[in-house]
Protein backbone atom coordinates (compact mmCIF):
# COMPACT_ATOMS: atom_id res chain seq x y z
CA UNK A 1 0.00 0.00 0.00
CA UNK A 2 3.20 2.52 0.63
CA UNK A 3 4.22 1.48 -2.94
CA UNK A 4 0.98 3.41 -4.74
CA UNK A 5 0.47 6.20 -1.86
CA UNK A 6 4.96 7.41 -2.91
CA UNK A 7 2.87 6.57 -6.64
CA UNK A 8 0.22 9.21 -6.56
CA UNK A 9 1.99 11.12 -3.91
CA UNK A 10 5.38 11.99 -4.53
CA UNK A 11 6.97 14.40 -8.24
CA UNK A 12 8.95 10.96 -8.67
CA UNK A 13 6.28 8.67 -8.76
CA UNK A 14 3.72 11.06 -10.77
CA UNK A 15 6.77 11.30 -12.90
CA UNK A 16 6.41 7.52 -13.48
CA UNK A 17 2.89 7.84 -13.55
CA UNK A 18 2.49 9.80 -16.30
CA UNK A 19 5.21 8.01 -18.16
CA UNK A 20 3.72 4.75 -17.77
CA UNK A 21 0.07 6.48 -18.88
CA UNK A 22 1.93 7.94 -21.92
CA UNK A 23 4.02 4.36 -22.74
CA UNK A 24 0.36 2.73 -23.12
CA UNK A 25 -1.25 5.30 -24.28
CA UNK A 26 1.48 5.33 -27.23
CA UNK A 27 1.14 1.55 -27.69
CA UNK A 28 -2.79 1.78 -28.31
CA UNK A 29 -2.11 4.63 -30.79
CA UNK A 30 0.62 2.96 -32.91
CA UNK A 31 -1.48 -0.64 -32.60
CA UNK A 32 -4.58 0.43 -34.12
CA UNK A 33 -2.33 2.97 -36.77
CA UNK A 34 -0.37 -0.11 -38.17
CA UNK A 35 -4.14 -2.57 -37.97
CA UNK A 36 -5.99 -0.04 -40.04
CA UNK A 37 -2.78 0.57 -42.42
CA UNK A 38 -2.29 -3.08 -42.34
CA UNK A 39 -6.39 -3.63 -43.12
CA UNK A 40 -6.37 -1.59 -45.89
CA UNK A 41 -3.74 -3.56 -48.02
CA UNK A 42 -1.20 -2.08 -50.97
CA UNK A 43 -2.06 0.66 -52.73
Amino acid sequence: MKLFHDLISTDYGLMSLIGILFMLGMGVFFLSLFLNKIGRGPR
